[in-house]
């Protein structure tokens, strides 16, 4: 299977390794990746366990495992990388409704004891 993730490699070559535990994002756009495909797979503990660890109280596994589970993950953008720990991306998915959704954010990660997490994200029109 294709990676959801758009890189255009197979999912087993791409963001399962990173879901499987086998090996760690090496880049925050990497991070950013693997988190879309999550979401599409869905595996809510990947996004929890990527999320940096004073962020965690903010979100919950269940209610991630969920957002994927309800929602069809079809397309991601990287729109562009203004530094090293930001990428700007647009997520394009189908809702529960049948309804074809975007998301742009502009997301911030950190690295932590050689690991990249997610911080946090602003909303862009």
């Amino acid at each position: 299977m294709n990676c959801p993730c758009c890189s255009g490699e197979l999912y087993l070559n791409c963001c399962q390794p990173y879901h499987n535990r086998e090996k760690h994002a090496p880049t925050a756009e990497a991070l950013m990746r693997s988190r879309f495909s999550a979401f599409a797979v869905p595996n809510g503990e990947y996004l929890m366990e990527t999320t940096l660890p004073k962020k965690r109280k903010f979100h919950n596994t269940d209610d991630l495992q969920e957002w994927g589970e309800i929602n069809t993950w079809t397309k991601l953008e990287i729109v562009q990388k203004p530094s090293e720990d930001q990428v700007e991306f647009q997520a394009f998915y189908t809702d529960e409704d049948g309804q074809p959704q975007f998301h742009h954010e502009l997301s911030l990660f950190r690295k932590l004891g050689g690991r990249w997490y997610y911080v946090s994200g602003k909303f862009l029109d």
